[in-house]
């Protein structure tokens, strides 16, 4: 009877380690970071379309019907008035820039957490990867402690009350989220390109460079580097993307997946034009859940 319960109690203290690192508490750095590059580039983003907010949110501008009797379409949101588009668009932009500035943050970035994600289902035509992706981001931001250091809260709390506690670590589950969200979101990307053309299509990389997203970075490689080498990327990202869970998962493979996401959305924002602002996105989340950083 003693063998299954030593067994039993190796199981459950192996458990129990791995729940203590993985809630562990990190640095409050890697969250800063988030909340304060994640909405600009959002912004980035949105700025083509906050500056035609008539067009883009209102009964002014071309909105597809809604499809309220098809299962697979998501809630379909009518378009607004003039006015009123306008100060949604000012409200998102306000409360993107006090978020990324720490200022009345729990709010703020409630506040663009809910104008993201309404501006997405407002506008399913142009809704793209930052338009989710951010939202959830902001959301996550929204639930966490982001705003206790690096921010416009955390200065005017240290004015306030110049001996209070400046935290330098925070809740692990609030880094924990995104850590786990990149490797699951670079998964399920590998699993729909592996699905499609990518296993039986060595050229499906390079017939990306001809669309109108091409950039003369993306005309230059086109036209001038030999045609395997596009295979070879291909093959690359693939193996990358499908194996992003164990890349970064485990300790002595994850600086090089840091490393290959890192270049890899560099690569994407010079040669896609307007995909620059997924490409920032991805490297600011990146950079902010896998750059070394020291523990205090």
């Amino acid at each position: 009877m003693s063998e299954p319960l030593d067994l039993i109690a190796n199981v459950e203290r192996v458990i129990a380690t791995q729940r203590d690192r993985m809630f562990a508490p990190q640095p409050i750095e890697r969250l800063a970071a988030i909340r304060v590059f994640v909405p600009l580039a959002i912004l980035g983003f949105l700025s083509s379309r906050v500056v035609h907010a008539d067009d883009w949110l209102s009964s002014a501008g071309f909105h597809p019907p809604p499809l309220l009797d098809d299962w697979r379409q998501p809630l379909s949101l009518a378009p607004v008035q003039p006015t009123t588009a306008w100060l949604i668009a000012g409200a998102l932009v306000i409360a993107g820039l006090g978020a990324s500035l720490g200022v009345a943050t729990r709010w703020t970035t409630t506040l663009f957490a809910g104008l993201l994600a309404y501006t997405t289902l407002a506008d399913r035509l142009e809704a793209f990867t930052v338009s989710k992706l951010g939202t959830i981001f902001v959301v996550a931001l929204a639930l966490s402690p982001c705003g206790a250091r690096y921010s416009v809260d955390a200065w005017w709390r240290a004015r306030r009350a110049p001996q209070s506690h400046v935290p330098t670590l925070c809740e692990g589950g609030s880094v924990r989220f995104f850590q786990i969200l990149i490797p699951v979101f670079y998964f399920s990307s590998g699993i729909c390109k592996a699905t499609g053309d990518w296993l039986t299509n060595p050229y499906v990389l390079w017939t990306h460079l001809h669309d109108s997203y091409q950039t003369p970075v993306s005309l230059f490689a086109a036209n001038h580097a030999p045609p395997w080498m596009w295979t070879v990327l291909q093959a690359t990202t693939l193996v990358f993307e499908v194996g992003a869970p164990l890349w970064f998962g485990w300790r002595r493979t994850r600086p090089y997946a840091f490393a290959y996401g890192v270049a890899m959305h560099a690569t994407i924002g010079l040669m896609f034009g307007p995909v620059i602002w997924f490409s920032l996105l991805m490297i600011v989340v990146l950079a902010a859940s896998y750059a070394p950083v020291k523990v205090p």
